[in-house]
């Protein structure tokens, strides 16, 4: 199945991920929270990438939907080839976008996802504006 994004998503990283024995159901197929992890796991290399690591005392994004789209299964052995796009930067949040696929089946969507991130104030427990240097990232 060929996913098709809308125009203003920007491909911001991508990377591989191994598919683990343990990481399968009861019927050999990748377990479905797996995919969830999975784009959680993009997400956070891509933020510890351009230097946005949490701090509990200050500011950082929370996500606070999530949403993924099974359209074939994954098995044991193999590696996933997890690409993210980001968008729609707002007020105090933007979107992400996940689309996997087998390492060896480029161009073969195996699941696609996404999550808006909104931007916190931790102490406060409050959304905030989005920084400058983030809104950048996002909207460029």
């Amino acid at each position: 199945m060929k996913l098709e994004l809308p125009e203003n998503k920007k491909k911001v990283f991508t990377m591989t991920i191994p598919i683990r024995w343990g990481d399968m159901d009861a019927m050999g197929h990748l377990n479905n929270t797996l995919y969830f992890r999975y784009m959680e796991i993009i997400r956070i290399e891509w933020f510890r990438s351009i230097g946005c690591m949490v701090d509990a005392s200050g500011q950082g994004p929370v996500i606070v939907n999530a949403f993924c789209n099974f359209y074939r299964q994954f098995e044991y052995p193999g590696d996933v080839l997890a690409t993210m796009y980001v968008s729609d930067p707002g007020r105090s949040t933007f979107e992400s976008w996940c689309t996997m696929e087998r390492a060896d089946q480029p161009g073969v969507i195996h699941a696609a996802g996404g999550a808006t991130t909104i931007w916190v104030d931790f102490p406060k427990q409050k959304s905030v504006a989005l920084p400058d240097w983030v809104r950048k990232l996002v909207a460029d």
